[in-house]
């Protein structure tokens, strides 16, 4: 994952500037043509969607109240963690977007929705929208790039702590909505004196209550109307929370660590014209390949690269538009990176490995280790020698 400019190989040098404003130019008619034709079959879409919804979280659990039976359990378990996928996949992120502005809809529009995490809005807003979408995969500026945690470039300096980054990758994926909380923090900012404690603080009450209102609807009060279902319910919930993570975690990994995602260095974006940030987001995306059923559940997200081009379009619009936006890959001599869900949770969990290790891999490790071990300084151990004064022999 070397920035793109650093490559012998630079997949974008045959490309002239004219070529790129030409580009642009294509991409601005196909988002054109999308908003030109928004309508009422998009507004009954996310409404069909919203209610869907609802309606399955509602009798999931109404069904988890009979959780001491192991059916009821694994029904209304399989049920709460649908509804809390598409809740913040398909309903949350994409509202949250502005895609669905455009209905005027105070009940579905980014600046009042607020969803099912433990981030509140406006901060996720604020890192994802207009941080992560504006400078999306420039080293040092997007900070979605190993959420502060992993190192994701070979250029990236490697010590010792990064041999654990699967682990804390493992750990990030159980309890990813925490993890984005805290990420929309910017506890680095603060530790490095960047960011006001003040409004540090401020940020943090809204994560704890955010944090305490769900604790307490999942862990507390839906338990406790089950009645002798209680503990039951309570680990359904967790359950149903575990999955959501994992699930999310696995989709935003796929879109954006594949192997043949870009990187750009910091410099790049200097004087950056909108035909440029275009190809940038073509170049620093994935799609997952598959079915409608999939494709509801990543909230179209496995539409990753269309996503990232056009984030406020209606996310039901891009499988429509996705075959224009892979012609246009293809006539330029540009990869688009795709596949299955398994092909790409595969290749993202194998770099998250490849980076835990220096560019040598293992047996720079243990070389490492070797030149440490021989450099130290060997002790000196007195001892007689016959009758001889007492002298110093290295060990």
């Amino acid at each position: 994952m070397t920035a793109i400019q650093k490559k012998a190989d630079n997949p974008i040098a045959h490309l002239t500037d004219d070529d790129v404003e030409a580009i642009g130019r294509e991409l601005d008619l196909i988002r054109e043509d999308v908003i030109a034709s928004r309508g009422e079959s998009d507004a009954a879409y996310i409404r069909a969607v919203i209610t869907a919804q609802r309606r399955i979280e509602l009798v999931s659990r109404g069904v988890l109240l009979f959780s001491l039976f192991p059916p009821a359990w694994v029904a209304g378990t399989a049920g709460l963690s649908i509804s809390k996928i598409l809740e913040n996949m398909e309903i949350g992120h994409n509202v949250m977007h502005g895609q669905w502005d455009w209905m005027r809809d105070p009940t579905i529009h980014s600046t009042a929705w607020e969803w099912d995490n433990a981030s509140p809005s406006s901060m996720w807003k604020h890192s994802h929208n207009q941080i992560h979408h504006t400078f999306t995969n420039v080293l040092g500026r997007d900070n979605d790039l190993g959420y502060g945690i992993m190192r994701v470039d070979e250029d990236q300096r490697w010590t010792s702590f990064y041999l654990a980054q699967p682990l804390w990758n493992a750990l990030n994926a159980c309890f990813f909505e925490y993890g984005i909380a805290a990420y929309d923090l910017e506890i680095g900012k603060v530790l490095k004196g960047k960011k006001d404690k003040a409004v540090f603080k401020d940020e943090l009450s809204q994560v704890f209550a955010k944090v305490r209102q769900q604790g307490l609807r999942d862990y507390v009060v839906h338990p406790l109307l089950s009645g002798p279902s209680a503990l039951p319910t309570l680990a359904a919930n967790a359950t149903a929370n575990l999955v959501r993570n994992l699930w999310t975690h696995s989709v935003i990994m796929c879109g954006h660590f594949p192997e043949g995602v870009e990187t750009f260095e910091k410099a790049s974006i200097d004087g950056e014209t909108r035909a440029e940030w275009y190809l940038r987001q073509m170049l620093g995306a994935a799609n997952i390949t598959g079915g409608r059923f999939l494709h509801l559940m990543t909230g179209n997200l496995s539409f990753q690269v269309e996503h990232h081009l056009f984030p406020d379009l209606p996310s039901n619009r891009y499988k429509e538009i996705a075959p224009k936006v892979k012609d246009l890959f293809d006539r330029n001599g540009l990869t688009y990176v795709e596949g299955s869900l398994p092909k790409q949770l595969f290749s993202a969990w194998k770099k998250v490995v490849r980076l835990s290790l220096p560019n040598g891999g293992i047996s720079a490790v243990l070389s490492s280790a070797t030149r440490k071990a021989t450099s130290v300084a060997p002790t000196p151990i007195v001892r007689l020698v016959g009758a001889e004064a007492p002298q110093a022999v290295a060990a």
